[in-house]
């Protein structure tokens, strides 16, 4: 009779492949139900939320 023996390294292993198979399953749908929705126009188009306002500051100090 043939035993499996699993040391912690190789459990470590498989519990890091299922973490990151779970958070790649999540970031790509993620990523495709956005996809879809703009697709569908149900995505609120915020421009302020992707602009950055810099405000030009001069200098008012003399430069010699």
């Amino acid at each position: 009779m043939n035993f499996l023996y699993f040391d912690p390294g190789l459990g470590a292993m498989i519990v890091q492949a299922l973490v990151a198979a779970a958070a790649g399953i999540l970031l790509f749908s993620k990523n495709v139900m956005y996809k879809v929705k703009s697709i569908l126009g149900l995505t609120k188009d915020d421009p302020e939320e992707d602009s950055i306002d810099i405000e030009d500051e001069t200098d008012t100090h003399d430069r010699s």
